[in-house]
């Protein structure tokens, strides 16, 4: 990479291309120079608002244009994977979207890539590095919930958006639905846990929707040690509104987030630990949302490159997804899904 600003090149410049655009915009060591637009009508935004930036209808194209340090992948979920591989061969490292990839050989093909290529790939999860959801592992990590042993954790909320061309709604582009959301909490229960070891099994339920576009559904991760998580997903509701509670041996979190959308700027928060022998008290949250802890990860992802590491690379990723297909199988076979290579 240039000692300079990192260049960028935006992959997408869909409704949520354009929020990393103005994200990114935020950041003073970062440029995005070069963007790739998949129809007219995006190409015209990328005019509006990126009138400095090169614009490419033809994704190879634009990596071919060379003077890109790192690629922002913001497009549909199928063709993750293969944008990723195309920007690490093409010499740039890759803010990758999630889901990293719709199947565990998608996913081994950006770890194999990165590898190959020696450049480095962050996954977008970032609810990680929010002052909320980052706070609970902080919680955990300095060992005042002891060894955790239940999570919960709720989603429920309007049902998605189409996306350009209806994407999300067709099983080829999306995965799952699992894949599409709920797999940003598989990631946090998995990381809240990190010290109890990866589950063993999950077990699923869900109704409403078709094929692997359930609109309510709830999974159930079993550890060896007996500890548990319970994930939860309703598309069938109203507004935004994200519930966790964590209880280990020695005391407990809960912490929910509420927005009329998943984007508000001024939701509704709190987070709340009981330590042991204590009275619950409040834990102050200066500000919460994904709009704000999309600006902070992409400043931190951009920073680790310069500095050689990948805040979340896809290695670590790939356990969230492998537990998310697996859940989804669960959910078809009516079965209980062991996860020993997790």
């Amino acid at each position: 990479m240039t000692s300079g600003p990192s260049r960028v090149g935006l992959a997408g410049f869909g409704a949520w291309g354009q929020m990393h655009a103005r994200a990114i915009a935020t950041i003073p060591d970062a440029e995005i120079v070069s963007v790739y637009c998949h129809s007219e009508a995006s190409e015209k935004a990328a005019e509006n608002l990126l009138p400095y930036a090169r614009r490419f209808r033809d994704y190879q194209e634009m990596l071919a244009s060379g003077g890109i340090d790192v690629v922002d992948v913001t497009v549909p979920n199928h063709v993750h994977s293969r944008f990723a591989v195309a920007a690490l061969e093409a010499g740039a490292h890759v803010f990758l979207e999630k889901p990293l990839g719709l199947s565990l050989a998608e996913c081994d093909a950006v770890v194999s890539a990165s590898r190959r290529t020696k450049r480095l790939v962050t996954l977008n999860h970032e609810l990680r590095v929010s002052r909320q959801w980052g706070a609970v592992r902080e919680i955990v990590a300095k060992g005042e919930l002891g060894r955790i042993r239940y999570q919960h954790f709720s989603l429920f909320r309007h049902q998605f958006r189409q996306g350009s061309g209806g994407w999300r709604y067709d099983p080829a582009k999306v995965g799952s639905w699992t894949l599409e959301e709920l797999v940003h909490f598989f990631d946090l229960v998995l990381w809240y846990a990190s010290e109890n070891g990866k589950p063993s099994a999950v077990r699923a339920f869900g109704n409403g929707g078709r094929d692997a576009l359930t609109d309510n559904f709830s999974a159930i991760l079993e550890w060896s040690d007996g500890s548990l998580a319970v994930l939860s997903q309703c598309l069938a509701g109203f507004e935004h509104h994200t519930l966790l509670e964590v209880a280990g041996d020695k005391g407990a979190v809960r912490t929910w987030w509420s927005g009329a959308l998943d984007r508000t700027l001024h939701p509704d928060f709190s987070l709340k630990v009981q330590r042991a022998g204590c009275e619950p008290e409040m834990v102050e949250i200066p500000r919460s949302g994904e709009v704000f802890e999309l600006e902070e990860n992409l400043r931190l992802a951009f920073a680790g490159f310069r500095e050689g590491r990948a805040l979340l690379p896809p290695e670590e990723a790939r356990n969230s997804i492998e537990v998310c297909i697996a859940a989804v199988e669960a959910h078809k076979t009516n079965s209980r899904i062991e996860l020993q290579s997790v």
